[in-house]
């Protein structure tokens, strides 16, 4: 499958899969997460040649808009990410007695109004749930932030299935 035919999140994927995967752990690999873990400027992140290459990926879809902070943001949180799993980064979130990112902690999370305060409250929360999650979808969700991520999140969090979409409003009630 050419990277025309595969959406965002399975391109981002891809690239961790290659560049960024612990399990494989060349020390390529670990350089990489550790300078882009370690930027604290945007140009630090894009100095990166595979963070480019990245973008030069997305570029060959066709809903890949050409920002410089989502695309830093998205390589930043991809270098925390340890291992794919199937669930959503918000159902992890929401797991366990307690949950393992507190009711304000994640309010304040999809709060987030940019990319890159989305990404540093990302860092910060991803070793609560053991820096695990579904990397396709957290990559979708980076790059398309808005109000659907957002209200997806929530019902990902509290473990209930989201209302269909194209209900009526009397049936969402």
């Amino acid at each position: 499958m050419s990277d025309a035919t595969k959406n965002p999140g399975q391109i981002a994927f891809g690239w961790w899969r290659r560049h960024l995967r612990p399990d494989d752990d060349t020390g390529q690999a670990r350089a990489l997460r550790a300078r882009l873990r370690r930027a604290d400027h945007i140009t630090d992140v894009l100095a990166e040649g595979l963070v480019i290459e990245l973008h030069d990926r997305l570029a060959e879809t066709p809903s890949w808009c050409a920002e410089p902070l989502t695309l830093a943001a998205l390589a930043q949180v991809l270098a925390r990410v340890e291992r794919h799993e199937g669930r959503r980064i918000a159902q992890a979130f929401g797991e366990g007695d307690p949950k393992a990112l507190s009711a304000l902690r994640f309010q304040r999370l999809i709060r987030s109004d940019d990319r890159q305060e989305l990404a540093t409250g990302l860092r910060r929360a991803l070793p609560l749930i053991g820096e695990a999650c579904n990397v396709a979808a957290l990559a979708e969700d980076i790059l398309f932030w808005g109000e659907k991520p957002r209200i997806r999140w929530c019902f990902d969090y509290y473990g209930a299935a989201p209302p269909r979409e194209g209900a009526t409003e009397e049936e969402t009630e």
